[in-house]
């Protein structure tokens, strides 16, 4: 297509309007004038604009912006909406606070409550790892069955939850298995028998050619001491219990392998720095009340 031309406006016969005088190639750009209520629209656009100037928070400063006319803006209508929930929950907060975590559920509107305040925590805290139900994956544990490393009872739950694990919280629930593979304490042939024997104990597959009696042997030594002599696990110091079929990062023999070459010593928030007391009591009840606490 040739560049445009412009040559002088004229008036179009079948239309009546005037040309711009832009031409392409023989096809010419009529004048023709925008509607009126298109027009009308747009300046009151503009008009209004103005007046928003002034009506609502818009003229920025050195450190803030104007405050507007009427004095709003979403950050205070969000901090009043806060401040009026805070207020109409108070009184029930005050009940759980001054409460026994095991007298709640003898209070049936302070278990309502209990529940309802404790699922919102979980959500906006626990639910990233665990779910939202609770149910866990591969690497998180799921809060739902009957295998819990540190007990599950409601006050080892809540100094679970209050001082977390493996971090630098005093308080910390802490254990650490050692890279057996990665520090050199057991061959690749000696961590393949230990992982057939263990797979043994919790009735998993193990080829034919697997020595048992040689993966007993190494279990003995090296995985007894915590794991209990026949791999029922110690909730005292963390080590789980592996004749169940609950597996935290996999039952594949590749994932058995992986966790004893390189151990898995994975974190957990102390939610005690981070939460109120109250907070943390209403995340204790209703963690315990998922279905998988003693």
């Amino acid at each position: 297509m040739a560049d445009s031309e412009h040559n002088e406006p004229r008036l179009d016969p079948v239309t009546g309007y005037k040309t711009t005088g832009h031409d392409w190639d023989g096809i010419e750009e009529l004048n023709h004038p925008l509607p009126r209520w298109w027009l009308w629209i747009f300046y009151a656009c503009i008009a209004w604009s103005v007046v928003y100037w002034f009506i609502f928070p818009a003229w920025p400063l050195v450190w803030s912006a104007t405050g507007g006319l009427i004095g709003w803006n979403s950050r205070t209508a969000v901090d009043q909406e806060v401040a009026a929930l805070e207020t109409n929950r108070g009184p029930m907060i005050d009940r759980l606070t001054s409460t026994e975590i095991a007298a709640i559920k003898d209070d049936p509107e302070l278990l309502d409550f209990t529940r309802a305040y404790g699922s919102i925590a979980f959500k906006e805290n626990c639910a990233p790892c665990h779910g939202v139900g609770g149910g866990g994956s591969k690497g998180y544990p799921n809060l739902i069955d009957d295998d819990w490393l540190w007990g599950g009872s409601i006050d080892n739950i809540g100094h679970t939850i209050a001082y977390g694990v493996r971090n630098d919280n005093a308080d910390s629930r802490y254990s650490e298995m050692p890279a057996f593979g990665r520090d050199g304490l057991l061959s690749g042939a000696e961590i393949r028998e230990v992982v057939y024997y263990v797979r043994s104990l919790a009735d998993l597959p193990v080829p034919s050619s697997a020595d048992l009696t040689a993966g007993a042997e190494i279990y003995a030594r090296d995985c007894a001491s915590c794991h209990g002599e026949a791999g029922t696990g110690d909730q005292e110091l963390g080590a789980p219990n592996l004749t169940d079929a609950i597996w935290l990062y996999g039952s594949d023999t590749a994932d058995m392998i992986a966790t004893v070459t390189n151990a898995r010593n994975s974190s957990m928030p102390a939610w005690g720095e981070r939460l109120d007391p109250t907070t943390v009591k209403a995340l204790t009840f209703y963690v315990h009340n998922l279905g998988g606490g003693d």
